[in-house]
C-alpha cells in the first residue's frame, strides 16, 4: 500500500490488534465535521467510540461470533484538514481505495456524514454495480444547503452522483423536506421509518450485488444515542439496528461506515457505548460475509 495519511488515535478499537499488512478488515477514523448544521462534535467521534469499546466483549451473543474470530486492524484516524470538505473527501476517497485494493473490507468511523461521500467514491469506482444501504433519520438529499453543495445535509445527494439513485436503498428516514420527501420516492428504493423489515423484503434483490451501507447513528432514537448533531425523535431502537446488521452477512457485503456520534454532547457515556456496540456487531457481520466469499461477478445490467 501507499502511505496513507493516518493520524496517532489512542488505543485501537477492541479486537482490531492485527498488522494491517495480515488485516481481512480494517477499520480507519474519519474526525470530520466542517459542514454540520446544528451541533458539532462528531469530529471527536472515533476516539470516543475507541476509548468506549473496552466495556464490550468481542464475542457476540446475538451471532454466536467473535471479533477474534477474523483479522481486524485500526488504521487508526485520517489526518484531515481542517475546515475544507473538498480536500478531506480526496483524502478519504484515496485511503479508502488503497485499503480495498489491498484486499481490505473497509469499515469507517466518523465524523460527519458528509465524510462517508469519500468512501462510497472509491467504492463506486471499484464496483461498478454496487447496491448501496443508506440507514438515517434524515433524507440528507438537499442540493445544497446555506448554499453549499458539501454539506452533511446533502450527503445522499451527493453519493448518488456516483451510484445510480435506482441502486441506492435508503431506509429509517423520518426527516425531511417535502422535496426530499418526493426526490426519494420517485428516485430511490424509499423504506422510511423501518430497517429491519425493509431489508429482509429485499435480500433477494440485493443478492449476488456488492453492498456498501452508510449508517448515521441518528437512524436510531435519541432517548438511546442522545450525542448527536441533529438528534430526531421517533428512530428505531438499538435491537432493531443489531438485527439488521445480522441480516447483512448473508449478503456480498463490502464495507459499511458509521457516522455522526458526538459523544462529547453526552455526558452519560451512553452513546459512545452504544457506537461502540454497533461497531462491534458491524464487524462481525462483515466477517461472516467474508468468510462466506460467495463468487463475485459482475452482473450485467
Amino acid at each position: 500500500m501507499k502511505s496513507v495519511p493516518f493520524a496517532e488515535s489512542g488505543l485501537p478499537f477492541l479486537g482490531a490488534d492485527a498488522a494491517l499488512p495480515e488485516a481481512e478488515i480494517a477499520l480507519y477514523g474519519m474526525p470530520m465535521d466542517w459542514t454540520v448544521s446544528w451541533r458539532p462534535g462528531t469530529r471527536f467521534g472515533p476516539r470516543a467510540i475507541r476509548a468506549a469499546s473496552p466495556v464490550l466483549e468481542t464475542f457476540s451473543p446475538y451471532q454466536s461470533a467473535a471479533l477474534d474470530d477474523w483479522r481486524i486492524a485500526d488504521c487508526g484516524d485520517l489526518d484531515l484538514p481542517f475546515g475544507n470538505a473538498s480536500r478531506s473527501l480526496q483524502i478519504i476517497e484515496a485511503a479508502v481505495g488503497e485499503l480495498v485494493d489491498a484486499g481490505k473490507r473497509p469499515v469507517g468511523i466518523g465524523g460527519e456524514h458528509l465524510a462517508a461521500v469519500g468512501a462510497v467514491r472509491a467504492l463506486a469506482a471499484r464496483y461498478p454495480d454496487l447496491r448501496l444501504l443508506h440507514w438515517d433519520a434524515h433524507a440528507d438529499l438537499r442540493e445544497t444547503y446555506a448554499g453549499e453543495p458539501l454539506s452533511h445535509a446533502c450527503a445522499l445527494r451527493r453519493m448518488s452522483e456516483v451510484v445510480d439513485p435506482q441502486r441506492i436503498y435508503s431506509m429509517g428516514v423520518r426527516s425531511a423536506t417535502d422535496q426530499e420527501w418526493r426526490w426519494a420516492e420517485g428516485h430511490l428504493h424509499f423504506f422510511p421509518f423501518e430497517l429491519l423489515r425493509p431489508l429482509q423484503a429485499i435480500q433477494e434483490e440485493l443478492s449476488g450485488y456488492p453492498v456498501y451501507l452508510t449508517f448515521d447513528i441518528d437512524v436510531i432514537d435519541p432517548g438511546f444515542c442522545p450525542g448527536t448533531g441533529t438528534p430526531e425523535p421517533g428512530g428505531v431502537v438499538p435491537q432493531e439496528a443489531f438485527e439488521a446488521l445480522a441480516a447483512l452477512a448473508d449478503l456480498h457485503w463490502v464495507g459499511f461506515d458509521l457516522v455522526e456520534a458526538a459523544p462529547s454532547l453526552d455526558a452519560t457515556g451512553a452513546t459512545a457505548a452504544l457506537a461502540a456496540k454497533l461497531l462491534r456487531e458491524g464487524v462481525i457481520a462483515l466477517g461472516r460475509a467474508l468468510s462466506r466469499r460467495p463468487a463475485y461477478d459482475r452482473k450485467e445490467e
